[in-house]
């Protein structure tokens, strides 16, 4: 009876994961995006941010799977490209969360709320636009490629795939989160707070990729 051969080394594997979730964990421009979703127009529409930012991911790893990430990396003009639509893409973002609009919260229609579909495309173009995550596809999912094992595109998948299942955990979490702390942004000084606070991370998250990857790169 034949063995059955893994695509991929168990121990690596493990190292991986725990790699991976302390990446994830760590706040970035996604992170800060769903929360903003999910406190100012609740648990529907940050969830829809999540699978935005997932859709981003998957697309990074086939980039990666293919090959095209190294390419995007070693040409330094289209990687600075990248870097500065990121940079200009996160700054747009963090000048609207200055300037939100104040919400209701009393269940009023007339109340503004972002769409789920505008929430998606901004998780998306966050994480697809950010030469960091093209960097962590480079630096840390060839560092746990078992290349005697073959089938490094497989193993490279399995990883993307891996760390997009990280993500969603706990994306998720923080959303239902947030979803549980909306109900005390009931005043406007606090939905300021979170605009403002967001929106200057936003702006600085901006400023540090264009000084990064462009300016100093």
């Amino acid at each position: 009876m034949p063995s059955l051969s893994l695509p991929i080394d168990p121990a690596l594997f493990a190292g991986f994961v725990l790699a991976a979730s302390a990446v994830v964990v760590s706040p970035g421009p996604d992170t800060i995006v769903i929360l903003r979703h999910a406190l100012n127009s609740g648990t529907h529409v940050g969830l829809a941010s999540v699978s935005g930012v997932q859709v981003g991911l998957a697309a990074h790893t086939a980039l990666a799977a293919l090959g095209l990430s190294l390419l995007i990396a070693s040409a330094p003009l289209l990687f600075k490209g990248l870097a500065l639509a990121g940079a200009l893409y996160l700054g747009w973002l963090g000048i609207q969360a200055l300037r939100a609009p104040i919400l209701r919260l009393d269940g009023n229609r007339d109340a503004p709320q972002r769409r789920p579909a505008a929430a998606f495309a901004q998780g998306f173009f966050s994480n697809l636009l950010n030469p960091k995550v093209i960097l962590l596809y480079l630096a840390l999912l060839p560092s746990f490629v078992a290349p005697q094992l073959g089938q490094t595109g497989l193993q490279l998948a399995i990883l993307g795939l891996t760390i997009i299942a990280i993500n969603i955990v706990w994306q998720c979490f923080l959303v239902a989160a947030a979803g549980r702390a909306r109900r005390w942004l009931q005043s406007e000084p606090v939905q300021r707070a979170v605009s403002w606070s967001t929106g200057a991370i936003l702006i600085a998250f901006a400023l540090g990729m264009a000084w990064s990857h462009v300016v100093s790169g």
